[in-house]
């Protein structure tokens, strides 16, 4: 998260926006994974966060001062401490004992391309590590100011390169600086009667740069398109030179260098522009369904995306997702109604589907009415838009409810796969054991669930959540436990390590199994011609020649 006195330094977002968690949720918590009744922890105060003297030289400091003024290098405390880490279980852990694992020696604030090339040049040539930071938004190590092999690392915060420089109303196209928060972009573009359409759960705070850079799914990407599929042209700029790719419809001018640098995560060099599509603003119309069992709406999903009448935001939550949803939703009359009405059409013990569609009544109603037919022949009941609407009024609330469960004990995390559709049940069966093992094996048992966001042709996305007990004093013992056996479970059963949260550097064990030993192989020779000294982002996507042992953060 970017520096602000109203930000949580420690947590997620503002303040004001927090939340608590609902008692009847905690009673819950209490009778499934022994949550104790305690008063809730919390954070230490920045004052007593335990930070690294600054190792950033004199000379070098006036040198990076020099090419971006003295006012954009900061190394107060404050900002030492907000770019520390990003917002994953393990940062939150580090971040609220006042224990991170490190922090950035200097943060640098560059003004456009060319000084984003100059500082870059003065820190290859000075042995300084650098770290591109956006939104800070990272739940998987992205922005982990590791040093590597270097003295020093500086984290170049790229907020003040925040602009729409250009529109193309006729190409639907707009260019942007990285460091572009998406609801700032959609403001802008929603008084021309546009928007990207890019939502990602991180919406309220990620930068475009870091959606491009981590190859980021928003939640209605089943309609719209995830973000590497808006990009249509981009700047790099790195310590070996730079990268410009005009926006063109399509090309076969060889292999395109675009696909190289959306998902490079800061490891090749910094986006310093992009070029998006988007589309006309469109009203959202949601509909809830019930289905019987998850294994009847993964096939009604499967028949939605191929039939293409899926639903821009196409949902269909597990058994345990479902049911925990109703629980948190309490016991008033409303709950009761709802569940004596899922009881008398026999699909109570079900899974909730969302379905969202972009556009008026008249242009979505024939692909609503497919869908509604390809739903009702797997055995799913119309339960009406609350459901849904209730979903989309709080998609962005889970991150300040993470905070609240933490303040009382509760590991909450999330991660997620993707996979074929003809082993993607197989899929969920083994990550969803593989969590429950590894908490059971350390006498925590977990809730977990799962949910399909994102449909393809070929197959679909599946974003598992977990909560435990924490263990204290081993909680980051615990969580590495639960991640390793999930993440050795996707890649024996065929899934992707990561669907849209990167690769950081908590996957990075894995990405040999992903990729290959040539691939890898052919990122890393990218990785020497654009950033020779090898100080970028370091310890981040690419393994190390002799390969890490497998675990996550080690």
């Amino acid at each position: 998260m970017p520096v602000g006195s109203e930000e949580r330094w420690w947590g997620w977002g503002r303040n004001e926006d927090a939340v608590e968690v609902p008692p009847h949720a905690l009673e819950l918590l209490r009778e499934e994974l022994g949550v104790a009744r305690q008063a809730p922890r919390r954070h230490v105060a920045l004052e007593a966060v335990r930070l690294p003297k600054a190792a950033l030289g004199a000379a070098q400091r006036d040198g990076l001062e020099a090419i971006v003024g003295p006012e954009n290098v900061r190394q107060d405390r404050a900002t030492r401490v907000a770019h520390a880490a990003g917002r994953g279980y393990a940062d939150l852990v580090a971040l609220r004992s006042g224990r991170p694992e490190g922090a950035p020696d200097a943060v640098v604030w560059p003004a456009d391309h060319g000084e984003v090339r100059r500082v870059l040049e003065l820190c290859a040539d000075e042995g300084i590590a650098v770290v591109p930071f956006g939104g800070g938004t990272s739940v998987v190590g992205g922005v982990e100011p590791l040093r590597g092999p270097f003295a020093a690392v500086v984290v170049l915060d790229l907020a003040r390169i925040a602009d729409v420089t250009a529109l193309d109303e006729r190409s639907l196209t707009v260019s942007v600086g990285p460091g572009l928060r998406a609801p700032e972009a959609d403001r802008v573009l929603a008084a021309r009667g546009l928007t990207l359409g890019h939502f990602p759960q991180s919406y309220e705070y990620v930068s475009l740069g870091g959606a491009v850079a981590t190859r980021s799914a928003g939640q209605a990407s089943t309609g719209f398109g995830r973000i590497d599929e808006l990009v249509v042209g981009m700047t790099l700029a790195a310590p070996g030179g730079e990268v410009v790719l005009e926006p063109r419809p399509a090309s076969a001018a060889g292999p395109q260098l675009r696909e190289l640098l959306v998902g490079s995560e800061g490891v090749l060099g910094v986006i310093t522009a992009i070029e998006l599509r988007v589309r006309p603003l469109a009203p959202f119309r949601y509909e809830g369904w019930f289905v019987p069992s998850f294994a009847e709406g993964l096939e009604a999903m499967r028949v939605l995306e191929q039939s293409e009448c899926a639903p821009a935001v196409a949902r269909l939550s597990d058994e345990e997702e479902t049911r925990v949803g109703l629980a948190m939703a309490g016991a008033g009359a409303k709950v009761r109604a709802f569940a004596a009405f899922l009881r008398a059409r026999r699909v109570a013990g079900g899974c909730l589907v969302v379905a969202g569609w972009a556009g008026d009544d008249e242009r979505t109603a024939p692909d609503r009415a497919a869908a509604a037919r390809v739903l009702r022949s797997h055995g799913a009941v119309a339960v009406g838009a609350a459901p849904a609407r209730a979903w989309a009024a709080g998609r962005f609330r889970a991150p300040y409810l993470r905070d609240a469960l933490l303040d009382h004990g509760v590991l909450v995390e999330t991660l997620e796969t993707a996979g074929q559709w003809s082993n993607l049940a197989r899929l969920y069966a083994a990550v969803r054991d593989a969590l429950h093992d590894a908490f059971a094996q350390r006498g925590t048992p977990a809730l977990v669930w799962c949910h399909v966001s994102h449909l393809y042709a070929t197959g679909a996305s599946l974003y598992f959540t977990f909560l435990a007990r924490q263990e204290a004093g081993a909680e980051i013992e615990q969580w590495k436990a639960a991640k390793e056996a999930a993440s050795e479970a996707i890649t024996r059963t065929g899934g992707t390590i990561t669907h849209h949260h990167a690769v950081g550097r908590d996957h990075v064990p894995w990405m040999a199994d992903e990729v290959g030993e040539t691939g890898l192989d052919l990122l890393r020779a990218a990785k020497a011609r654009l950033d020779p000294t090898g100080i970028m982002n370091p310890g981040k996507l690419l393994p190390d020649r002799a390969g890490p042992e497998k675990d996550a953060r080690g």
